[in-house]
């Protein structure tokens, strides 16, 4: 049986990871500090309360387990705040993620999976975005995940540390037996944002911009379910554990869908009155960000089950009408 640490896995993709390492027999370790995740969702394997950025525990933990990879799932992910707060970002992201990797390096564990984002590439220069696309993050939080992308290439090559970086498009819907979902309050993902909505947990949701060139004027974003998500993990550490070199992918479904789209779909699914109010284009936001998820379905062998925009959120919608409650 494997055993595999799972860092921040009481938060929304890393809870989802550990329910589905747990159901197909791994040994599961979770590691997280708590700041923006929750106890009661780590539904498997052993909890440990901890940071990434304590070596001492690091050098407790890794050698008493002797685990057989490692999962990061423990970065801060709000774009805005990242942008007013570098600091807690290149410290969280960057420097407590080095910390991490050192003390892989020290204990002699080298197979890693990087939960890394679409942000890395900024304004995109062309849709499908592919692996090669050019590299331009335009905040702290997609340059966070960028430093850690090249970190890597780095430990590779001078400690054979190997790893495969998932650059996540849009995360999105629950698990399919309602047993989790987003909980993080600080959230700023449009489709929890319109759950949230249609349960009456908040007023209204704002629609930034309408001018965009997209058939509907709204921008045009990839939605990934969260299980496929985390199925593109497993598949990734299969692909390290046959010994194949470090790698990244793209993920995402390679379809598109507006602002309006995704409101339109939530009131049909939840028959509720979703409110929203106008606002204006916001700094940085591209007209359309679309995965090119071709070598990951190739190399991996990654099909997506979940990729229809009504199934994401009808699943979506079960968490948030069970979590309002």
């Amino acid at each position: 049986m494997k055993k595999i640490l799972v860092v921040g896995g009481a938060g929304y993709i890393g809870s989802h990871m550990v329910k589905m390492l747990t159901n197909d027999g791994f040994n599961v370790v979770t590691l997280d500090n708590l700041s923006t995740g929750f106890r009661d969702a780590v539904v498997g394997g052993e909890f440990v309360e901890g940071d990434i950025a304590d070596s001492a525990l690091l050098d407790r933990l890794l050698p008493e387990h002797k685990f057989d990879a490692v999962m990061h799932f423990a970065a801060h992910i709000q774009v805005g705040e990242s942008v007013e707060n570098p600091h807690k970002y290149y410290v969280n992201n960057v420097a407590s993620t080095l910390n991490l990797l050192g003390a892989m390096v020290r204990h002699g564990l080298n197979n890693f999976i990087f939960s890394s984002s679409a942000a890395i590439f900024g304004e995109p220069e062309y849709v499908p975005a592919d692996e090669n696309h050019p590299k331009a993050p335009i905040n702290p939080y997609g340059l966070s995940k960028w430093m850690v992308e090249q970190i890597l290439t780095d430990f590779d090559h001078a400690y054979a540390l190997r790893s495969v970086c998932l650059r996540y498009f849009n995360a999105a819907g629950a698990d399919p037996e309602g047993e989790l979902g987003w909980r993080y309050g600080g959230v700023s993902n449009l489709i929890p944002l319109v759950m949230k909505a249609a349960s009456g947990s908040r007023a209204d949701i704002t629609v930034f911009g309408r001018d965009y060139d997209t058939p509907d004027g709204t921008g045009v974003r990839d939605y990934i379910h969260i299980v496929d998500l985390c199925q593109a993990h497993l598949l990734a550490l299969k692909y390290l554990w046959d010994d194949h070199p470090s790698a990244v992918f793209n993920l995402g479904n390679g379809q598109g869908f507006s602002v309006q789209e995704v409101v339109d779909m939530a009131r049909d699914v939840t028959g509720r009155e979703i409110v929203v109010r106008e606002g204006s284009r916001r700094a940085g936001d591209p007209a359309s960000l679309v995965a090119d998820s071709t070598l990951a379905r190739e190399v991996l062998g990654w099909e997506p089950r979940y990729a229809d925009l009504r199934t994401i959120i009808e699943h979506a919608w079960q968490w948030e009408s069970r979590a309002a409650k």
